[in-house]
């Protein structure tokens, strides 16, 4: 019964998925991390079926757009985003460590945020306007599974910057073997899947939130001395544009080749 609470803990926490409530204990988030990918699965279902909507029902690539940076702040409630615009606002003070923290724990939120939010929505419509094909779309909509499944692997392996939060309150109780094979495994069969569909886009996708990952890492030791809640939302963001933006980036190409 511990996998199913720690299923709904998952969805509780980082969608807006109606789910059966559970008790708030570490035992009921045992195994919530992995279950963080189903949460991508969500997105990518709800993102190919706008698509196929929009193509039978005839509908413009502004309009199409505009609702696909919709659909993830939707289905999380704009948890992910959030962190992304915290740190932002942090890193923006040029202030110590111990100072950005404390920033990153307020809840307002400041010009520096507010900019650099419109911005990275701005660029996730100009990368979805290119999707023209269902082929390229999924490969997009996959990269929200595994930016998640990375975020995982990335809690339970990567040092903390605080002994309390939100990312502690799932990294605690997990158990970070089991956590680590899924997380794995996750990464594992959606690349293979992506790579299956099409080799070409679904290699640059996952080449570029690689790169992302690995940025992740130097970027919060530098700067916050490990990671937290905001900055795994932080490394979300940045992965869900850089890999859709790589495998366009790849079609782009490949169709200019042709």
């Amino acid at each position: 019964m511990s996998v199913i609470r720690s299923f709904f803990s998952a969805f509780l926490m980082y969608s807006r998925i109606p789910m059966p409530t559970v008790e708030w204990k570490e035992e009921n988030r045992r195994y919530s991390l992995c279950f963080f990918p189903v949460c991508g699965i969500a997105i990518a279902a709800v993102l190919m079926l706008w698509q196929w909507l929009c193509i039978n029902a005839g509908i413009g690539e502004l309009l199409f757009a505009a609702v696909c940076v919709a659909i993830p702040v939707v289905v999380t409630g704009g948890i992910h985003l959030d962190g992304f615009c915290d740190v932002c606002d942090a890193v923006a003070s040029c202030a110590s460590k111990e100072k950005m923290l404390q920033i990153m724990s307020d809840p307002h939120i400041g010009s520096f945020a507010a900019i650099r939010a419109g911005l990275y929505l701005i660029l996730q419509l100009g990368i979805f306007s290119q999707i023209k094909s269902m082929r390229l779309m999924l490969i997009c909509s996959l990269c929200f599974v595994v930016s998640r499944a990375l975020s995982g692997l990335a809690a339970v392996t990567f040092r903390s910057a605080k002994r309390e939060g939100t990312l502690q309150q799932f990294v605690r109780p997990a158990h970070r073997v089991i956590t680590v094979i899924c997380e794995i495994c996750w990464i594992t069969a959606v690349s293979a899947a992506a790579l299956a569909i099409d080799a070409d886009l679904g290699i640059a996708a996952m080449i570029g939130m690689a790169v992302v990952l690995v940025y992740y890492r130097i970027f919060s030791y530098k700067k916050f001395g490990g990671i937290t809640g905001d900055l795994a939302g932080y490394f979300l963001q940045l992965c869900e544009l850089a890999g859709p933006a790589c495998a366009v980036a790849a079609d782009m190409l490949r169709r200019a080749l042709l």
